[in-house]
């Protein structure tokens, strides 16, 4: 089961709770924290206790130790955070990369588990059910007219591998209530969307997270490319909020010849870890570029930072998020954890990304509005350097610290100037996911039959959607004049349309082959 920015439809038995805030793991062991006899801290466990004993009415001192714990890391930075038990699962499912349930993409249309699309060869898909089918029944459990929480409704339909779940599903193309019984099994959550080649020379790999199985997915796709003739590649790492630094350590090793330093961190003490790259690497040779932009984050700029820094190649976009700081995870018996900032990471020059966070949190994660009112987002002049933060790399090139990885060669945000917000939001959003959804349940059988070619046909030939769109925006109290930015609209409504109809591939053929950042990409670096 997968996630994507682009989907509003939720991923089944997946929250995807990772990002710029989770981002930056490193796998250090679990220490048990020592007795002591610390008076402030006896204070903390006392003040507990007489409330749990002797406060005037009943409270859940559990709730009361959350708050404290998460008002004493918001004190911290941003990224040193506490994780509910209700969370928690959610994120390591996603992070280790796979998760048991019956495979389907699905979001609440209306009051009813709707089904976006089976995973290919997943328990749903073998046991027949389609996209457009509704699950009313999970055993004898009701799953519609209900107001169902996440977590209520993943117990439902999760379960050991190998356990039969029967399901109803009223499937509305025939009008039909169906039975269908199938065991669960074992859904691989993937982290790299799709690995194709763009041109005859040139191969294309987005990573969507840093997760336990990105190294193995990224050397599938790699390996692939190479045999289809791949001679240059194109690394995607645009919205990816990190994960794993071992995962970005790993793919940047394939890059760089025996003994290059990839990363090194540094703690408070001083201790210095550094990490090389190998003679192992697969792909020493050929060109690559790495595709970033406000929303890379963490991991993603420790491989954006080893290309650059070791003149591998070249960064492409826009100045990344700017997160230098790692944490460690310190697990509870309840099920919660902590994440704990504990070293800060360095990029082979030296240079710490790590931007700033004394303004608070808010204005930390919510650094976008800033950047796009400063400029920075359309005018490479307008991004702020400060030039006692500038390194030099082997080969003589500046690089900057202080905040991000500022790319080689810039790339604006796509769309007619002053609405470059409007149409960022609209492909990040969760709009067109749900819109197509619900034209194609309207009428599925539109595009039956159709090969690829004849689909976009169709779709360069009308206007249809782009005008039920505006309509669909309109009456979830978004009143935007998409206009202007037609095309680019249009654009990403096809392919949507072709990965809800199609597959993954089909989506990326679309966006990709209009991408100002590939195109920026093939006209300056890569033929």
């Amino acid at each position: 089961m997968k996630n994507n920015n682009k989907y509003l439809p939720i991923v089944l038995f997946f929250t995807l709770a990772v990002g710029v805030l989770l981002g930056g793991f490193l796998n250090f062991p679990i220490e048990k924290a020592p007795t002591t006899k610390n008076n402030y801290k006896n204070k903390l466990y006392k003040i507990i206790d007489f409330i749990d004993n002797e406060y005037v009415d009943q409270v859940n001192t559990d709730s009361i130790v959350d708050l404290t714990v998460n008002d004493i890391l918001t004190k911290l930075d941003p990224h040193s955070i506490y994780i509910p038990s209700s969370e928690q699962s959610g994120v390591a499912e996603s992070m280790k990369g796979d998760f048991v349930g019956i495979g389907v993409n699905f979001y609440m249309y209306k009051d009813t588990v709707a089904i976006i699309k089976p995973l290919e060869n997943g328990p749903s898909a073998r046991a027949g059910i389609l996209a457009g089918d509704r699950i009313l029944y999970a055993d004898t459990s009701k799953l519609f007219g209900r107001k169902l929480s996440s977590d209520s409704l993943y117990s439902k339909l999760k379960g050991e591998e190998g356990s039969e779940v029967n399901l109803t599903i009223y499937r509305k193309s025939t009008n039909k209530k169906l039975k269908i019984a199938l065991k669960r099994g074992v859904v691989p959550i993937r982290s790299v969307d799709v690995a194709l080649m763009i041109n005859p020379n040139t191969g294309y790999i987005k990573i969507n997270r840093f997760a336990e199985t990105t190294y193995a997915e990224f050397k599938s796709g790699l390996s692939r490319l190479k045999k289809q003739g791949a001679k240059s590649l194109i690394l995607d790492v645009r919205g990816n909020g990190g994960g794993y630094m071992e995962r970005a350590a790993e793919i940047a090793d394939e890059f760089l010849s025996d003994k290059k330093l990839i990363v090194f961190i540094k703690n408070r003490k001083g201790v210095v870890t550094n990490t090389f790259a190998t003679a192992k690497g697969s792909f020493e040779t050929g060109k690559v570029a790495v595709l970033i932009d406000e929303n890379s984050a963490s991991a993603s700029e420790i491989l954006a930072g080893a290309i650059q820094d070791n003149d591998r190649g070249i960064i492409v976009g826009r100045r990344s998020f700017g997160k230098g700081l790692v944490q460690r995870e310190m697990d509870f018996d309840d099920g919660s954890a902590v994440r704990l900032t504990v070293a800060r990471y360095y990029t082979p020059t030296g240079r710490s990304i790590q931007k700033p966070y004394s303004k608070g949190n808010t204005a930390y994660f919510n650094e976008f509005g800033s950047r796009y009112a400063s400029g920075e987002l359309y005018e490479k002049d307008s991004i702020k350097i400060a030039d006692t933060l500038k390194f030099k790399t082997p080969k003589g090139r500046i690089v900057y610290g202080g905040g991000g990885i500022v790319p080689n060669i810039f790339v604006p945000l796509e769309g007619k100037h002053g609405q470059e917000s409007i149409v960022y939001i609209m492909q990040q959003s969760g709009f067109v996911g749900r819109f197509v959804f619900e034209q194609l349940d309207n009428n599925r059988s539109v595009f039956k039959g159709l090969s690829f070619e004849q689909f976009l046909e169709k779709m360069d030939k009308t206007d249809l959607y782009f005008t039920n769109f505006q309509k669909f925006l309109a009456v979830d109290g978004a009143i935007l004049d998409l206009k202007k930015n037609k095309a680019l609209v249009k654009r990403f409504l096809t392919a949507e349309f072709a990965r809800q109809v199609f597959n993954e591939e089909k989506y990326y053929e679309i966006v990709l082959k209009e991408d100002t950042m590939i195109q920026a990409v093939l006209k300056n670096y890569a033929k």
